[in-house]
């Protein structure tokens, strides 16, 4: 059965051999990239465009035109990709329109080689965008899917090939749009619609068969009769294969496995599982939502048609208007009833797939009451994310589904423990929230610690007023930080130049090419500043140079945590605006204030806790001051 899909929801795939269909009612140019697991497109060679339409297992149309088909084998993909995104732009330097707005909706579908429509696309609601990603074909759980996208680009098809990671996007884009205003190649028109369909689908099918699109290419032999050289690592293969799920009963999902996704460990298999099911929580909310918007605007339309068509105004309140809004109650009921049970079928498996997934996160990704904590040993690697947290949404509280807040490391932004009242705790006062923000920023700067090998970060604090001694006093007894809390103005100031004379002199070291003949005394590990209570202790200068290690501290290994209050910063007016934006604001209290730009949901984020009355924190850190101690030896 074809499903017609809203931005964000997805679809299974039955079939391998698909094509897919735009109809667009002006000439628009139209693609397609692969990427991996985590939608990053390796390369220029991995984009099909009017200028290198074949791909294994993929083509596209040679130029611009209102109706396309595009051609896919799933099955001839590479063992690498993961995602297969479609990709419409509108041609520049032709005189028409440019931006999305202007035209009519585009209309992709989905369908077999048969011609039957598996899934169906309008991309709606673009205005000034020239460029758009209008749906994606996704591999999950060993079984492919469609999702619809319709994220558009302002900036055009430059900004739509970088935020995928292709490298130099801006001149990719140049090519295809030259290669669309030229006419490298003949067009490829869709065949033409005939009163006997199926003879169309027969040669559609036919060409498929006859090797029609490229296979995927065997690795040159080494020194073989041509001559060819193999160039390939001799040791780097292709990634394990991820274990595969239990098989299911007829009719029933299958029994989900920890670290089905993929990757060349199983910490980035568990990565890439918890985003996985970060994602599908996303889109079965997405499709919840808009199944119930849907069922509540043709609830209103239905009562406004059949009570505008009732010719006595008395009917209106009498038994048959009451019998014609019962009536439209109804199918409303139905329709939301379907869309529950369908969420409600998701959200089971997801909690299954919670519940198999949760036990065996490593201790970065592991909460603390994960047992694993209980046998923490020093990791001898850096680790690739951390927990800072779980995500969940309203709709998901029925079945207890929480999602792990994996953040990838070395972090890119700074954090901010807010400190201040929020929506998810307005009963409590200033200095209960204080302390919890002070307590949840311990948690943190713990865990951080122990992700990483002895030695291979540092933490310093600055706590001006001394208000967080009791918080800081698992950090102080166990002997993990760079030396005591700074306090007072002094000691901000000597903490804060120290850190800015230690990202000035790694910037020369590495614009100079000199990176390994830094002094002894220069700590290459990566360092974290906690700065409680702030902006207390701070004058204007000590303001600069913190704004200066936000900006620029990461790039060198030097992150910023702060513990504020922004109604206490208020006296600096904007000035310290672009701080706050700069870093990752969370809670100490469960607060709904994150949002994904991808579906547009806005997530309760829960911080981490220790259980009541476990000595877990203080035993990690003193494995954490131990694994310090035997470094130095």
């Amino acid at each position: 059965m074809a499903a017609e899909l809203v931005r964000g929801q997805n679809h299974p795939l039955t079939q391998t051999r698909l094509e897919i269909r735009v109809s667009a009612g002006h000439p628009v140019v139209a693609g397609a990239t692969l990427a991996d697991d985590r939608g990053t497109v390796h390369g220029v060679e991995r984009v099909a465009h009017p200028g290198a339409p074949a791909l294994p297992g993929l083509e596209v149309p040679r130029q611009a035109a209102a109706d396309h088909r595009l051609a896919v084998d799933l099955d001839a993909m590479p063992q690498d990709v993961h995602r297969v995104t479609v990709l419409l732009a509108l041609p520049v330097g032709t005189g028409g329109p440019t931006r999305f707005g202007a035209v009519a909706a585009p209309f992709v579908a989905v369908t077999g080689l048969d011609g039957a429509e598996q899934a169906s696309y309008t991309v709606t609601d673009l205005d000034s965008e020239s460029a758009v990603v209008a749906l994606e074909l996704y591999r999950r759980q060993g079984a492919w899917k469609v999702r619809a996208i319709g994220q558009g680009y302002a900036d055009g098809l430059a900004a739509l090939l970088a935020d995928q990671g292709v490298p130099d996007a801006r001149a990719l884009a140049g090519t295809i749009h030259d290669a669309v205003a030229q006419g490298l190649a003949r067009a490829v028109a869709p065949p033409p619609r005939t009163a006997d369909e199926s003879q169309v689908r027969a040669v559609a099918a036919a060409g498929h068969a006859s090797g029609a699109l490229p296979p995927t290419p065997a690795a040159p032999a080494a020194d073989g009769p041509s001559g060819s050289i193999d160039y390939s690592h001799p040791r780097r293969q292709a990634p394990p294969p991820p274990p595969t799920a239990q098989p299911a009963e007829p009719g029933k999902p299958a029994a989900p496995v920890a670290g089905d996704a993929t990757g060349w460990t199983m910490e980035e298999r568990l990565y890439n599982q918890v985003w996985g099911m970060f994602e599908d929580l996303a889109r079965t909310t997405a499709a919840y939502r808009s199944a119930v918007d849907f069922a509540d605007s043709r609830m209103e339309q239905e009562l406004d048609r059949i009570l505008s068509g009732l010719s006595d105004p008395r009917s209106r309140i009498g038994s048959q208007g009451d019998a014609a809004r019962e009536a439209a109650r109804a199918k409303h009921g139905a329709l939301v009833d379907r869309a529950r049970e369908a969420l409600d079928r998701d959200l089971a498996q997801l909690a299954a797939e919670s519940e198999v997934v949760e036990p065996a996160l490593p201790t970065p990704y592991a909460g603390w009451d994960n047992p694993c904590w209980h046998a923490y040993r020093s990791p001898m690697e850096n680790p690739m994310a951390v927990r800072l947290g779980e995500l969940r949404l309203p709709e998901s509280d029925s079945a207890g589904l929480r999602i792990p807040m994996l953040v990838r490391l070395p972090l890119e932004r700074g954090l901010w423990i807010d400190a201040g009242a929020s929506a998810g705790d307005v009963l409590s006062d200033a200095d209960s929230l204080r302390a919890r923000a002070a307590h949840t920023a311990v948690l943190h700067v713990a865990r951080l610690l122990a992700a990483y090998p002895a030695g291979e970060f540092s933490v310093h604090v600055i706590d001006p007023a001394g208000t967080a001694t009791g918080a800081l006093a698992p950090l102080v007894d166990a002997g993990v930080l760079a030396g005591p809390p700074a306090r007072g103005a002094a000691g901000v100031s000597e903490t804060l130049t120290r850190l800015t004379e230690r990202v000035d002199l790694v910037q020369m070291a590495i614009r100079a090419g000199a990176a390994d003949s830094l002094s002894p005394d220069v700590d290459t590990a990566e360092q974290l500043l906690v700065v409680h209570d702030f902006p207390h202790g701070f004058d204007d200068r000590a303001i600069t140079r913190l704004r200066y290690l936000a900006d620029e501290g990461p790039r060198v290994g030097v992150h910023l945590m702060l513990v504020a209050n922004r109604t206490d910063a208020a006296g600096y007016g904007p000035l310290l605006d672009p701080l706050w934006r700069a870093l990752l604001r969370l809670t100490p209290v469960p607060d709904d204030h994150l949002a994904d730009p991808w579906v547009g949901h806005t997530w309760t984020y829960e911080p981490p806790t220790v259980p009541h009355g476990s000595a877990v924190l203080r035993q990690v850190l003193a494995e954490v001051a131990k694994a310090r101690q035997e470094r130095r030896l």
